[in-house]
C-alpha cells in the first residue's frame, strides 16, 4: 500500500471540499481551485478528513494512489496559504518591473524582455533585482518562476543570469586562468 496515498488529508476548517462525478473542487480563503481525478480513484470524505482509494493493486494504481494524495493536499496548502517563489537577478544594469500585465525585463540583451503574467498569478518587484511570484497553484508558480529564469539562466563564468533566491552556481575559473599554472 502507498505509504503517502494511505494516509488521511486533514481538512482545516476554513477549506470546502466538494466531490463532484471525476472531479475534486477546494475552496478557502485565499482562492479556488479543481481537479479531474483518474477513474481509478476515489475520494471518502469522512467528517475532518479526506482519504484517497484505489481500484486495485496494480502498479500503475498504486503510483496514482500517492500522486492524488499529494496533488489534492498542495491544493488544499494552496487555498490556505499559497505558494512563494524567489528569483533574484544578477548582473550590471540588469532590473525588473512591472507594467500592468507584463513584466518588463533588462538583461542585457539590446532589446527588453517582455514576460505576460498568467491569469492566476501574482508578481511583485521588492527591488529592480528581485522577483516574487505567487499564487494558489503550486504548478503553475514553479512553471512560471522556470520560464521567467530560462530567459537568461545564469552562466558559470561571471553567474550573470536570473536564478531561483538561495541557488548557489558553480563558477568556473576563465580561459585566462585555466592556460597560467
Amino acid at each position: 500500500m502507498s505509504r503517502i496515498g494511505k494516509k488521511p488529508l486533514v481538512i482545516p476548517k476554513d477549506v470546502k471540499i466538494e466531490v463532484k462525478d471525476d472531479s475534486i473542487f477546494v475552496e478557502g480563503p485565499k482562492g479556488k481551485a479543481s481537479r479531474v481525478l483518474s477513474e481509478r480513484i476515489s475520494i471518502e470524505l469522512k467528517e475532518a478528513q479526506l482519504f484517497v482509494k484505489r481500484a486495485s493493486d496494480t502498479k500503475i494504481d498504486k503510483s496514482l494512489h500517492g500522486l492524488y494524495r499529494a496533488l489534492i493536499s498542495n491544493m488544499i496548502k494552496g487555498v490556505t496559504e499559497g505558494y512563494v517563489k524567489e528569483l533574484e537577478i544578477i548582473g550590471v544594469g540588469f532590473k525588473s518591473q512591472i507594467q500592468g500585465d507584463t513584466l518588463n525585463m533588462q538583461l542585457g540583451f539590446s532589446h527588453p524582455v517582455n514576460f505576460k503574467i498568467p491569469e492566476g498569478i501574482k508578481i511583485e518587484t521588492p527591488k529592480p533585482t528581485q522577483i516574487v511570484i505567487r499564487g494558489i497553484d503550486k504548478e503553475k508558480v514553479g512553471q512560471v518562476a522556470a520560464e521567467i529564469r530560462s530567459v537568461y539562466p545564469p552562466e558559470p563564468y561571471k553567474g550573470k543570469g536570473v536564478r531561483y533566491a538561495g541557488e548557489y552556481v558553480k563558477k568556473k575559473v576563465g580561459k585566462a586562468q585555466a592556460t597560467t599554472k
